[in-house]
């Protein structure tokens, strides 16, 4: 993080990757203001030094609010379940399209420059693409409505920096993992659950033939992008720079299937659990990995943790167990 000053609001903050990121600032002396309604996020684990405001990202007057004073806006708040976002469709949309187009016009209002805003897109924009790896110029064909809201978001943040001069970069998240993933929770991912019933000497069932290939970047290189994002467009602000909306892939490029996922857990947990395999999920893309250059290019990160290091960091922060 570069010497800014001022105040960072982190919407989403009490969530997984926004406590991640929140952390991060302030170990680097950076003040925090976080916007979350805490409808899956925890007070608790955010930094005491971190202001908590407690509202709902679509709502202009709690985002007006959280607005005041700051400097520069990362915003995460999402409903990111996709089953969530396929049973509660209109709901969902509120928090993810709405939600996003809130942060925008109030970034918009800020005077004499509209605040820049580094956001979480996701890879769910591209759906079932044909060609491997993902570049950023895939054509998008979302297969969800969390797909489809996450893609709106980038049309309104192409237009909203044109129009409006509001200077937007969306990061296209993969498949994040990390500690501090509640594996009984609808928002986790394969990772966080295999890891958990590993752990307690459980098994595991993987959905098809364990063929399927995920594009895993872990949280601390998600951070680590959406902290180098933020400077860029803050120091662009400062240079008065010509506005502009960038989408940049967060990922490794490095596919990983499903079932190697599942041993390298297993080695690691030193679990004896089983592993079993069923009928494949209906709709469940088969192959999905980043192409990871134009993040190389625009913001100089590679993602450097390797997968190993990763789970057993995820391993290691596991609650000790109670006898």
């Amino acid at each position: 993080m570069d010497e800014r000053g001022g105040t960072i609001l982190v919407t989403g903050g009490c969530g997984f990757i926004g406590t991640h990121l929140c952390h991060a600032l302030v170990n680097a002396g950076q003040r925090v203001r976080v916007l979350d309604d805490l409808s899956t996020g925890r007070a608790g684990g955010i930094p005491e030094a971190a202001e908590l405001i407690v509202g709902d990202v679509a709502d202009p007057v709690a985002v007006g609010e959280a607005m005041a004073g700051v400097d520069g806006i990362v915003h995460l708040a999402a409903i990111a379940s996709v089953a969530r976002c396929n049973d509660d469709w209109v709901a969902s949309h509120r928090t993810n399209l709405t939600g996003t187009l809130t942060i925008m016009a109030a970034a918009r209002a800020a005077a004499p420059v509209p605040l820049p805003v580094v956001w979480a897109s996701s890879a769910a924009i591209y759906g079932a693409a044909r060609a491997l790896p993902i570049g950023e110029r895939t054509a998008p064909a979302p297969l969800s409505p969390y797909g489809a809201d996450k893609l709106g978001g980038e049309l309104h943040g192409a237009a909203a920096a044109d129009l409006f001069g509001i200077a937007n970069t969306a990061l296209r998240f993969f498949n994040v993992y990390g500690p501090g993933q509640d594996p009984h929770s609808p928002y986790s991912g394969v990772i966080s659950i295999f890891a958990d019933r590993l752990s307690r000497g459980e098994g595991i069932r993987i959905d098809g033939d364990g063929g399927q290939t995920r594009d895993f970047v872990y949280v601390g290189d998600v951070v680590r992008a959406l902290d180098t994002a933020l400077d860029r467009l803050m120091r662009r602000r400062r240079l008065r720079r010509e506005a502009a909306f960038d989408a940049v892939n967060v990922c490794t490029g490095r596919p990983v299937t499903i079932a190697v996922l599942a041993e390298t857990l297993r080695a690691l947990t030193g679990s004896r659990g089983s592993i079993a395999y069923g009928a494949p999920r209906p709709g469940d893309i088969r192959d999905s990995v980043g192409d990871a250059s134009r993040m190389h290019r625009l913001l100089g990160l590679r993602a450097e943790t390797r997968l190993e290091d990763g789970l057993r960091a995820l391993i290691e922060a596991r609650p000790a167990k109670v006898a």
